[in-house]
């Protein structure tokens, strides 16, 4: 039988053996944790779960905030065997009950602010079991949906042991549209937990015990699950945990607050940091470099940043389905506007459109090969096949490389479009404003805004008898998608460039699009709070 491991106990319980009960393990505005509080939670939210009829490998869904909660419900699941599912908190009601009938999720926890998405929710899920409330949060499940107080979970003892899982168990679920545009779930083992400490966490980040990690991404994100759960607490470090949506304003207050010395975001946010007036030259006086990821650093943003705040960020990327970030700069070694050199552990390759590896300057498609990648996607045979090859793993992204081993992003090698490190099918936005009686035909494409960051724009061609109105399209897609998803231009357009046979021609709409943004410089709809 294979030695057991549990990711939960590798994280937590690791400390309190090392003697390092007292240490601070959570930080931030919804409370403090010691290891050893952090891990007695678990353990009696473990046996919560369990006692509310919970067994090994179902599926719990976290739709919540950053906080102790949250985090102790992720490892608690973990601990007793079952599979932690934490999604995005910008989908809307309808979008979370459609993830909750993919999952099969016997539990779904919520915490307030999100009470109302999640009431829509449950109404249409047969699988779900119960509803777990943090802070007597308004939602009424149908009588079938059990109704559960967060504090009760803590009625019944203690989960003295982990369940024995070892290296090859499932441990995680995460959501990813990366590679096609409909929502998959990317399933994890407990292993893999591991292998990113042990290669980004250790030999990238070198996190210490007396670091500080606070991530702009959230807990719900591959990126900032490992930046503010994985990373911290197998190094016994600080996650410093934020359950507001982050702003520049709030960001500066919690860096004031909290000092942590690794800082996590994304290169929107970091534009949105520099535009900023609420944020002062020292903010990150107690930052020994931040990290970017989610999409491409562009170096003109690396350098104002650097310029203003004093402060090196070592852009990387990674992939839901490699659970964390793969391909890094190091610190005191960035070369700005490239990716990096990859990360001890992994193998990277450039191929053609025929599987021909490329030589260097070349573009080509970047392959991935290394120790947490994915088991599959949940119930998506055929996407799984054409994504995870063998032992490799087709990204989706373009990349060149020189003869340093530097690899410098050319794009995607297909329509989807990352927006403030997310992914956003054009499919879905088009199909939203295609229900608008305003419009006849749209299509979504990427550009590139003043920072150097790609952003959806809609091209729209109107209805017989009505005009395009952009910020009324907008708050169309605003309410019937998850808010990162909406278009930040919106354009009207008399015809869509096709070919003879009708096909629409994106690449054709793209440079259409740059030239008109660039001529006109339309009023931008970008929000910071939402991206």
């Amino acid at each position: 039988m294979p030695e057991p491991f549990n990711a939960a106990s590798y994280l937590v319980d690791r400390q309190i053996s090392a003697g390092h009960a007292d240490r601070t393990a959570v930080a931030g505005p919804r409370g403090t944790l010691t290891y050893g509080e952090l891990g007695d939670r678990i353990r009696r939210v473990a046996a919560g779960l369990r006692a509310n009829g919970l067994r090994p490998e179902e599926r719990v869904m976290l739709f919540a905030s950053d906080g102790p909660e949250l985090l102790v419900a992720i490892l608690a699941a973990m601990r007793a065997g079952a599979v932690p599912v934490p999604v995005s908190t910008m989908y809307r009601g309808h979008e979370l009950a459609e993830l909750l009938r993919d999952s099969r999720a016997r539990l779904l926890l919520v915490t307030p602010e999100f009470a109302e998405a999640a009431d829509e929710a449950v109404r249409n899920t047969p699988d779900l079991a119960g509803v777990v409330v943090v802070d007597d949060a308004a939602v009424d499940p149908p009588g079938h949906v059990a109704r559960i107080a967060w504090a009760s979970l803590f009625d019944h003892g203690e989960d003295a042991e982990p369940y024995p899982t070892h290296g090859d168990s499932p441990a995680l679920w995460l959501y990813t549209s990366g590679t096609t545009g409909t929502p998959k779930a990317a399933m994890h083992r407990h292993a893999n937990i591991r292998h990113v400490v042990e290669t980004y966490g250790e030999q990238v980040l070198g996190t210490t015990p007396d670091d500080r990690c606070f991530s702009v991404a959230k807990l719900f994100f591959a990126y900032g699950l490992g930046n503010a759960a994985f990373f911290p607490l197998a190094a016994g470090a600080t996650a410093v945990l934020d359950p507001a949506r982050p702003s520049p304003a709030g960001v500066a207050a919690r860096l004031a607050a909290d000092r942590p010395t690794l800082f996590f975001a994304g290169p929107t946010f970091f534009a949105a940091l520099l535009h900023s007036p609420d944020v002062p030259r020292d903010a990150f006086a107690s930052v020994r470099f931040a990290v970017s990821a989610g999409e491409a650093l562009p170096a003109e943003l690396y350098a104002r940043f650097l310029e203003r705040f004093g402060v090196e960020i070592v852009d990387g990327i990674g992939s839901t389905e490699a659970l964390h970030i793969f391909l890094s700069n190091r610190p005191g070694e960035v070369r700005p506007g490239t990716t990096g050199t990859a990360v001890p552990g992994y193998e990277l390759r450039l191929r053609d459109a025929e599987g021909r590896d490329v030589p260097d300057g070349e573009p080509g498609n970047l392959f991935l090969r290394g120790p947490s990648l994915a088991t599959g996607y949940w119930a998506r045979t055929d996407t799984t096949r054409a994504v995870f090859q063998g032992e490799w793993l087709a990204t989706g992204d373009i990349y060149s490389r020189d003869a340093d081993g530097y690899y410098r992003c050319l794009g995607r090698g297909n329509d989807m479009i990352k927006a403030g490190g997310i992914w956003v099918s054009p499919a879905e936005v088009e199909a939203r404003l295609l229900t608008h009686p305003s419009v006849a035909q749209v299509a979504v494409v990427a550009a590139t805004d003043t920072d150097g960051l790609e952003k959806p724009v809609a091209c729209v061609v109107a209805a017989p008898g009505h005009t395009v109105e952009p910020d009324e399209l907008v708050a169309y897609c605003r309410e019937g998608l998850a808010a990162f998803k909406r278009p930040r231009h919106v354009i009207a357009f008399d015809v869509l460039p096709t070919t003879a046979t009708g096909k629409l021609q994106r690449y054709v709409l793209r440079q259409e699009v740059a030239v008109r943004l660039k001529q006109h410089a339309p009023r931008t709809t970008h929000d910071a709070e939402e991206d």
